[in-house]
């Protein structure tokens, strides 16, 4: 998590999207990540009487990226980051691998995850990582553009980065993914315990991300493709022998997509 003067919070948007507001306290303005819609950003903006300064992309697909133009139409000098202006024309910046974005006082380095789409970036300060629809609490995002190859790649550059960092992705699918993953490790006891509390969460209609790297190890599938348990429940789901971890990854991706 940020260190104080800097908040983060999520804004809901469409029926599962979390739309991540950074907000510097001191100075009142905002960063923005991912806004496919908007309405609900500007009034979060309007209400907490905050200025919008900086909005970063994680990737094109339109329920991440379509409320930008709206969004640059109220803050004209808004700095709009992201890697390809083939799919987002009105991006301002253009980013790659190693490049650095500054908020405030926090420099975020950006990472290159392609596999959902191949544009695909995550932003990373030490403790928090903003990753789209690459990794999920508990879950991946679906192989759209790239190969299992570049997701399963993408998903261990994440998995490197320190334990202590907090998973900000796009979308409320924890209590589902959870229910694949048991059905992947049904002994897995961190996969039941985490269950009891996301179903607890989403009673109260709270978010059950961001959630901790060392946790998601634990009992997120597509981070335990080393694992027997896993690779077992693989080779017998596809009735094949799988012979290194990426397809070990695809067979267990391409279960969740009919799960």
């Amino acid at each position: 998590m940020p260190l104080t003067p800097y908040k983060i919070e999520a804004i809901n948007a469409f029926k599962d999207n979390y739309i991540w507001v950074m907000i510097d306290l001191d100075n009142k303005t905002a960063a923005v990540v991912d806004p496919g819609d908007a309405t609900p950003v500007l009034a979060f903006l309007k209400k907490h009487l905050l200025q919008l300064t900086t909005i970063l992309i994680t990737h094109h697909h339109h329920d991440h990226s379509g409320g930008v133009a709206e969004l640059k139409r109220h803050y004209p000098d808004v700095s709009i980051y992201g890697k390809s202006r083939d799919n987002i024309a009105t991006l301002t910046r253009l980013v790659c691998e190693h490049d650095e974005v500054a908020i405030g006082k926090l420099i975020f380095h950006v990472i290159e995850i392609p596999g959902h789409t191949l544009d695909h970036i995550a932003y990373y300060t030490p403790g928090i990582l903003f990753c789209g629809d690459t990794l999920f609490s508990a879950g991946c995002g679906r192989v759209f553009e790239g190969t299992a190859a570049q997701m399963y790649t993408s998903l261990q550059k994440i998995a490197a980065l320190p334990d202590d960092t907090a998973i900000y992705c796009g979308h409320e699918y924890t209590l589902n993914n959870l229910l694949f993953a048991q059905t992947v490790e049904p002994h897995n006891l961190d996969i039941k315990n985490k269950i009891g509390k996301v179903k607890t969460l989403r009673d109260n209609d709270l978010p059950t991300v961001p959630s901790l790297l060392s946790e998601e190890k634990t009992f997120n599938p597509f981070l335990r493709c080393d694992k027997i348990d896993v690779i077992y429940a693989a080779e017998k789901h596809s009735n094949k022998q799988l012979s290194d971890p990426i397809s070990i990854f695809a067979a267990i991706r391409e279960w969740k997509n009919n799960f």
